[in-house]
């Protein structure tokens, strides 16, 4: 069943279990963060830019995304907006609606398949890819999750939250955010982030 939802395009893919901080300095999203404040769930759409810019509108979007609940949000000087939300769900925009002042759509969830019976050794390998990676990135300096992370027994949540702790760009992340398997999700996720381990292994070499 559709609903509607306010949406909020970025340039980057937001996943279910992944929180999202913003700085909200647009007038049309500080009128949408206003909005928000009077709604006793408030909860807004998130689906990535897949050409144009954040700011300004007439951008183009993904139609496959995430819902996203506004944890909390405090207004600051100048009228901006600093907010913690965090993905709940997918969702697919059915259709746009016209921008009143911000953006809004009619979309419907998506659920995810059931999982395999390969599922949990999928999560496990996962795991190990994203310590992996974190561990290296540790090593050279670079921005990472912090090492002693967790992920979630359910492996199909598990496949999100290492998605969101990988460190992979947004057409990437995208084509795994559709991804209805998420036992698929895992094992594409895995073979990225091997890829990912052998170029940090060589740049490590290369002092």
């Amino acid at each position: 069943m559709a609903y509607r939802l306010p949406m909020f395009p970025l340039s980057n893919v937001v996943f279910p279990y992944m929180l999202l901080p913003l700085h909200v300095f647009e007038d049309r999203y500080r009128a949408m963060m206003a909005d928000l404040q009077v709604v006793d769930e408030p909860e807004f759409g998130v689906v990535l830019i897949e050409r144009g810019w954040e700011v300004g509108g007439g951008e183009e979007r993904a139609s496959l995304g995430t819902a996203v609940r506004l944890l909390d949000a405090e207004e600051i000087e100048g009228g901006r907006w600093v907010a913690v939300s965090a993905g709940t769900r997918r969702i697919r925009v059915t259709s746009w609606l016209p921008d009143d002042p911000y953006p809004v759509a009619e979309v419907e969830d998506v659920k995810d398949l059931e999982i395999g019976d390969e599922a949990g050794t999928l999560r496990d390998a996962a795991f190990q890819a994203v310590r992996k990676v974190a561990a290296l990135q540790a090593e050279l300096g670079d921005p990472g999750p912090p090492l002693d992370f967790e992920l979630a027994d359910d492996p199909a949540i598990a496949s999100y939250q290492a998605c969101a702790l990988s460190p992979i760009g947004p057409l990437d992340a995208q084509r795994l955010l559709v991804m209805d398997d998420p036992t698929g999700r895992l094992w594409e996720l895995t073979d990225l982030l091997r890829e990912q381990i052998g170029v940090l292994e060589m740049r490590l070499a290369q002092g």
